[in-house]
């Protein structure tokens, strides 16, 4: 599987630190090559020199700037490195120069040689705050208006009393009070089918006994014998001594009203017989 990033002639990397070392002298500090990139560490007040000579030279010819990017050391007397990227199109092959400076010390600006540099260097001086001499618009350009600080840089806070937004109804970016919008919680990532330790919120029903009529896991048979047994049994209108007396209980005879065969109506679909009266 080919790699995601671009790719380039890496056998050129000791042809290309050997051509550089000869061209840039004094301006070199060091060169190293490291996880397959060549790596020019330049000196800060021969920066424009040295990328002239870089891009013109027969054998280095980087026309191209790809990119500048900024690196924090607090830990250093020049806590800053600038990183160019450089490009060379007809050797298909890529460098980084790095240049180190501090709070106070502007890195030259490369803006004569690459236009495009002006929009870069204003990113590394507004994320880091490194100051670039010969820039002629030299203002923050991903930070909002008033910002204090420079949020890459190492010791920049992470937290704060105030947040900024942008409000619709003022039309600006507006700075205001911190407002959580939840209280610290705390997690265990404990797994809810194994269970905690603990009552978890809205589990203290699982306490109660369970309600009369709950659906169970029964069988079919298990369910109509159930249902059997709860029917009620149908009681004659009458107890069986004055039923078989031929009296009811209210008193009348043991017949119910309507039993009679003269009583009932004949169903439409029932043809009477000869021996009822029926006329042919």
């Amino acid at each position: 599987m080919r790699s995601p990033a671009p790719a380039y002639a890496v056998s050129l990397n000791e042809v290309t630190i050997e051509t550089a070392t000869a061209a840039l002298g004094d301006l070199l500090v060091r060169a190293q090559e490291k996880v397959g990139e060549v790596a020019l560490f330049i000196r800060r007040e021969g920066l424009v020199e040295a990328m002239a000579l870089l891009r013109d030279t027969p054998g280095l010819a980087y026309q191209q700037l790809m990119e500048i990017a900024g690196v924090d050391y607090p830990e250093r007397a020049e806590r800053f490195e600038c990183v160019y990227m450089l490009l060379s199109l007809t050797r298909n092959h890529r460098i980084q120069v790095r240049v180190s400076t501090d709070e106070d010390t502007a890195v030259p600006s490369i803006t004569g040689l690459w236009p495009v540099a002006g929009w870069l260097e204003r990113e590394v001086f507004d994320l880091f705050g490194v100051l670039f001499a010969g820039n002629v618009d030299l203002r923050r350009i991903l930070t909002d208006y008033g910002f204090q600080g420079h949020p890459l840089r190492k010791d920049f806070p992470l937290t704060g009393y105030t947040e900024v937004r942008y409000s619709e109804e003022a039309k600006r970016v507006i700075y205001e009070p911190v407002k959580l919008q939840q209280d610290l919680r705390t997690f265990d990532f404990l797994s809810p089918w194994e269970g905690a330790a603990y009552v978890l919120p809205g589990d203290e029903k699982a306490a109660m006994g369970e309600a009369k009529g709950a659906q169970t896991p029964a069988s079919a048979d298990q369910v109509g014998k159930v249902n059997r047994a709860q029917t009620p049994v149908t009681e004659p209108k009458g107890n069986s001594a004055s039923y078989a007396a031929g009296t009811t209980s209210s008193g009348g005879t043991g017949k119910d009203a309507g039993n009679d065969a003269g009583e009932k109506p004949a169903h439409a679909d029932v043809v009477p017989s000869k021996g009822q009266g029926q006329s042919q």
